[in-house]
């Protein structure tokens, strides 16, 4: 059997919010293999955050961060109460989604906001493209989709692989801390402005 190695515990743990000997026992469990372990952890420890995600939340902060005077973010980040709001961890992790806005630019925050137009255009585009490369045609709305979904995840805050982490997205880093603090979370909008750049 595979070395259950210590770090992967403590990943398993941090991206599922459950203990470490539940973390480990998943891991044995799964014959060292993570991700059958992580899904299974998933259906335990994220379960809990998901059901979470249908809580109401309204309170939070709306965290800032400033590049060098060069670029600028604003983001709303809400939780159910105003004690998880004042928390380091919260705090911290709005700190931390706001450096990540700064660096990777992201357009929306998840898939569901991005506007039908904006999306259909892309379809157009990316069908003309697809067509011009000769693919069959019964091939091509099965293209044209993975090629959406891969250009939109690149765009969306939380598919986008964090900065500090890139093993990890922002919706995973999000989720740990909705297990860690035990209420729901949800980045509500952001603003993200940088010197000398023209919007269309």
């Amino acid at each position: 059997m595979a070395e259950i190695s210590i770090e992967e515990i403590k990943r398993l743990r941090e991206l599922t919010g459950v203990g470490i000997t539940d973390a480990k026992a998943a891991l044995v469990e799964a014959k060292g293999d993570f991700d059958t372990a992580l899904a299974a952890m998933r259906k335990k420890g994220l379960t809990k955050a998901e059901k979470r995600g249908e809580r109401e939340a309204r309170a939070g902060v709306i965290g800032t961060y400033n590049h060098d005077g060069r670029i600028g973010v604003l983001v709303e980040v809400n939780c159910e109460t105003d004690f998880v709001a004042r928390n380091e961890l919260f705090t911290n992790l709005v700190k931390d989604l706001s450096l990540h806005i700064a660096a990777s630019s992201p357009q929306y925050v998840s898939a569901t906001d991005v506007p039908a137009g904006d999306r259909k255009k892309i379809e157009a585009e990316f069908t003309e493209k697809v067509k011009a490369e000769g693919k069959p045609q019964n091939m091509v709305p099965q293209i044209v989709e993975g090629m959406l979904n891969k250009y939109f995840a690149e765009k969306c805050l939380l598919n986008q692989p964090f900065v500090k982490n890139p093993d990890q997205t922002v919706g995973e880093y999000v989720k740990e801390h909705i297990a860690k603090l035990g209420e729901n979370i949800v980045v509500r909008r952001f603003a993200r402005m940088a010197l000398g750049e023209v919007s269309e």
